[in-house]
């Protein structure tokens, strides 16, 4: 564990050795025009339905904004914070904590950022086939479906030649929550990820707080001390990095990796 602080510790004491991908204006409205306007907005109170509104002159002022941080690698504080909330889950005892589920909300200028930066850690992600075959979920023309039809096919052909098949499915609960952000950061670094990207993305896991609210009450704002982010798009990609380092399947084994992890559910 001293070995990888360390270590991070000093990969960040440089300045990032790479440019930053800068955004433009066809690049934030295509953003724009993938929120779902169902979303509930965040602290900055700004519903996903106005951004859709924004004339070219806001948009440009975005622009302007989102490469302010890109080349700054200076993560604004305010979208690093989050409201959550508890909702009682249907049938459940309302006198049981684990009855609610609970609901994070961010802010909404700081989640369309989030798709800029996404779509920058994507193609570095696609571009170089960091993420295991094995994995399905949250990558794009991807999905957990194909997997079970994996399954379906390689336990078919087992029984065809009459074959026993037999699997181990791990439930990893609270899987956001438990990551190591050093860690993580670490690994990036030895992924060789483009520097400005991992400067940022600490910058954006580091530092986050909440704020707690129950019926009436609210609580007094907390820091974050491990994890990934709640309700943030990037967070199952970042996740699905962490844990792209273990130990890969021989070829007779069975599949790996469905990409389904349970977490808290956002707005």
């Amino acid at each position: 564990m001293i070995e990888v602080v360390n270590e991070a510790m000093r990969a960040f004491s440089f300045a990032p050795a790479s440019e930053p991908k800068l955004t433009n204006p066809t690049d934030v409205q295509d953003a724009i025009r993938g929120l779902k306007i169902s979303k509930a907005p965040g602290p900055d109170g700004i519903p996903n339905r106005a951004l859709k509104h924004f004339p070219l002159s806001i948009v440009s002022l975005l622009v302007v904004l989102f490469n302010a941080i890109l080349r700054t690698q200076y993560f604004p504080v305010a979208w690093k914070h989050a409201r959550v909330f508890s909702i009682l889950k249907p049938g459940k005892d309302p006198a049981v904590p684990s009855s609610y589920r609970p609901i994070s909300l961010l802010d909404t200028i700081g989640k369309l950022f989030d798709k800029i930066l996404l779509f920058r850690i994507l193609y570095e992600v696609s571009g170089r086939g960091l993420l295991r075959d094995e994995q399905l979920g949250f990558r794009p023309k991807h999905s957990t479906a194909l997997q079970l039809a994996r399954l379906v096919e390689r336990v078919s052909r087992n029984f065809g030649q009459k074959r026993l098949t037999g699997a181990v499915f791990f439930d990893v609960a609270k899987a956001f929550d438990t990551v190591w952000v050093t860690g993580l950061l670490y690994k990036l670094t030895n992924l060789n990820f483009t520097s400005y990207l991992v400067k940022v993305i600490s910058l954006y896991l580091n530092g986050r707080t909440f704020e707690a609210s129950f019926q009436t009450a609210t609580a007094t704002s907390r820091r974050m001390r491990a994890g990934v982010a709640q309700g943030k798009i990037m967070s199952p990609v970042l996740f699905s990095l962490y844990v792209s380092d273990m130990p890969s399947p021989s070829r007779h084994a069975g599949l790996a990796l469905c990409g389904r992890y349970s977490h808290h559910s956002h707005v």
